[in-house]
C-alpha cells in the first residue's frame, strides 16, 4: 500500500526511510533513483519561489537566497499544482528565518510581491470613471460605498518597502534611502499590467475601511484617524487614477 506521509517524509528528508513498494528498472538503484527524483523537485520548487520572489531574491543574493529556499522548501511543499500559488508561506518565513533578522523589512517586500502576484491572476471586472458620482446628490455622498477591484490589495509597512522592492525589480536605480519611513501601498492590476502606487498618509486606512464595505463618511474618518495630513479629496484621486472602482453603491439605491 502506498504511503503518501512517508513518501512526503523522504521528498523532504534525504536520512528519511526510503519510501516502499517503489517501483524502478530492473538492476536500478532504488536509493539513488529516488534522490535524483528528490533533487529533482527540490530544485524546481526553489527555481519556482525564486520567480515568486524574484526581488526579495535580489535583495539577498542568488546563492543565499538558494540556501534560505531550501529551508523553506523542506518545510513547505506545494499544496496546489499552480505554481504561482508557491509560497504563500514565504513571508511569515521570513519573519522568523534568524539568518535575515537584521532585515526586517524583507519580509514585507515578499509580501508586496505575493499580493502583486495575486493581483495578476485575480478576476476581470469592468471599471467605472468618476462620472458614476453624477448619479448622487451631495447630501447623499456621505453614505456612498465605492467596490474595489478584485485584485486590488492595500499594505502597510514599518519600513520603505515600495521604494525598496523598486530598486530590486528594476523599476527604479538603487539609491540610499534617507529619511526611511514607512510606505503603504495599492496593488492593484489595470489591463494586463500589475500596478504598485505608494499612498500618501492615511490613504491606505481610507481604502481599507472602503474595501470592507464602509461608506465615504466611515472610510474618511478612518483616514483623518490615522494621519492628520489625511485629505480625502486627494485619496478620491488616487482611486480614479489608478481605475479600480467597480460600483457606486448607496444603502436605497445601486448603481453597479
Amino acid at each position: 500500500m502506498f504511503d503518501a506521509g512517508a513518501f512526503v517524509q523522504a521528498l523532504r528528508h534525504p536520512d528519511a526511510p526510503l519510501p516502499q513498494n517503489l517501483r524502478v528498472r530492473p538492476g536500478a538503484d532504488a536509493t539513488l533513483r529516488f534522490a535524483v527524483y528528490r533533487n529533482n523537485v527540490m530544485a524546481g520548487l526553489i527555481d519556482a519561489l525564486g520567480r515568486n520572489f524574484s526581488a526579495t531574491r535580489s535583495i539577498v543574493g542568488d546563492e543565499f537566497f538558494q540556501a534560505m529556499a531550501d529551508v523553506f522548501v523542506r518545510g513547505s511543499l506545494p499544496r496546489s499544482c499552480l505554481m504561482h500559488r508557491y509560497g504563500e508561506e514565504f513571508p511569515q518565513f521570513l519573519e522568523a528565518f534568524e539568518p535575515v533578522a537584521d532585515m526586517p523589512y524583507l519580509a514585507d517586500v515578499a509580501r508586496l510581491e505575493r499580493a502583486r502576484t495575486r493581483a495578476f491572476h485575480a478576476a476581470d471586472v469592468d471599471v467605472r470613471d468618476p462620472s458614476g458620482l453624477t448619479g448622487f446628490s451631495p447630501d447623499r455622498l456621505a453614505d456612498l460605498r465605492m467596490r474595489l477591484h478584485p485584485s486590488c490589495e492595500i499594505l502597510s509597512s514599518e519600513h520603505p518597502t515600495v521604494t525598496i522592492w523598486r530598486m530590486n525589480a528594476g523599476e527604479s536605480e538603487p539609491a540610499s534611502i534617507d529619511p526611511w519611513e514607512g510606505e503603504s501601498a495599492l496593488v492593484h492590476r489595470r489591463d494586463d499590467a500589475v500596478c504598485v502606487l505608494c499612498l500618501a498618509p492615511g490613504e491606505a486606512a481610507f481604502m481599507l475601511a472602503l474595501q470592507a464595505g464602509g461608506n465615504l463618511q466611515l472610510a474618511a474618518a478612518q483616514g483623518s484617524e490615522a494621519s492628520p495630513v489625511f485629505s480625502i479629496e486627494q485619496a478620491l484621486a488616487t482611486l480614479f487614477h489608478a481605475r479600480v472602482i467597480t460600483a457606486y453603491l448607496h444603502e436605497d439605491d445601486a448603481h453597479d
